[in-house]
């Protein structure tokens, strides 16, 4: 992988994983599009994905230290009430990774017909909230599930994390804050597992010399776009406008099935 291969690929990490536009699905898009060798490295996925998690850690930095601070009372408050939360949630995709990691993989081979077939999927999921007039409810144990169970779902190359579990949020009759905020705090124990679980044999004497530069390069550029990313998705949340990235995702996911349709010759 080049330096600028791995710019391009951080900055569509860090755009598109906040964005309801499915990270996973740009990223298979722009390796086959941009005919990109990644070599199975799982460095790289690993680093980018990490570099994402360390901008939310910074965009929520006041959020989190309240509730670590609140947390280490010892007792039962709202801090700890949202921890709980967030567990919970974190539950069904830690199943899907630890007994379904394999198959997982196994989608991530640039299948374009896929990505697209779930992007589509994105396209209706992110319609839903406009479907609840009701907003403005509380988070429970209950829904964490429920929002949990469709981040799983989102391991799926092409189905947007944060428009799945933000549109459940919000479907739930979730305050729209609450679940902006949620939905970026849930994310931080699977990756930070997922990173654990793929580098736990991990060395510097595993990467080359010319590799450590691209890397470097690909997680500045997953890191800077992320802030901004991040900061955006959590206004739009607010003012209710994911029918826009709706539209995107369909635009995007006919297109993605349109060349993967040609690319296997079956027109």
């Amino acid at each position: 992988m080049t330096v600028f291969e791995a710019f391009l690929l951080g900055l569509v990490q860090g755009l598109t994983e906040f964005l309801p536009v499915s990270s996973s699905g740009h990223l298979e898009l722009g390796k086959v599009i941009l005919n990109i060798q990644t070599d199975d490295n799982l460095v790289f996925p690993v680093l980018v994905h990490f570099a994402t998690v360390l901008s939310i850690i910074v965009v929520l930095r006041k959020d989190i230290l309240d509730i670590l601070k609140n947390l280490f009372k010892f007792e039962m408050n709202a801090s700890t009430k949202l921890v709980l939360q967030i567990l919970v949630s974190a539950i069904p995709v830690a199943i899907i990774g630890l007994f379904f990691k394999d198959q997982v993989d196994a989608l991530f081979e640039g299948d374009l017909i896929l990505v697209g077939s779930m992007l589509l999927i994105t396209a209706l999921i992110l319609t839903l909230p406009t479907l609840v007039k009701k907003s403005g409810g509380r988070m429970s144990i209950g829904k964490a599930l429920i929002i949990g169970i469709s981040q799983a779902v989102a391991v799926l190359p092409g189905i947007s994390r944060s428009g799945a579990t933000i549109s459940t949020g919000l479907a739930l009759g979730i305050d729209r804050e609450k679940t902006a905020t949620f939905a970026f705090l849930m994310v931080i124990p699977p990756i930070l597992g997922a990173a654990v679980l793929e580098l736990k044999d991990f060395s510097a004497s595993t990467v080359s010399s010319q590799e450590w530069l691209p890397l470097l390069v690909g997680f500045l550029a997953a890191f800077v776009s992320g802030l901004l990313a991040c900061r955006w998705m959590i206004g739009l949340v607010k003012k209710g406008k994911l029918v826009y990235f709706s539209i995107y995702c369909l635009l995007v996911g006919i297109t993605a099935i349109a060349f993967g349709v040609e690319r296997a010759g079956l027109i």
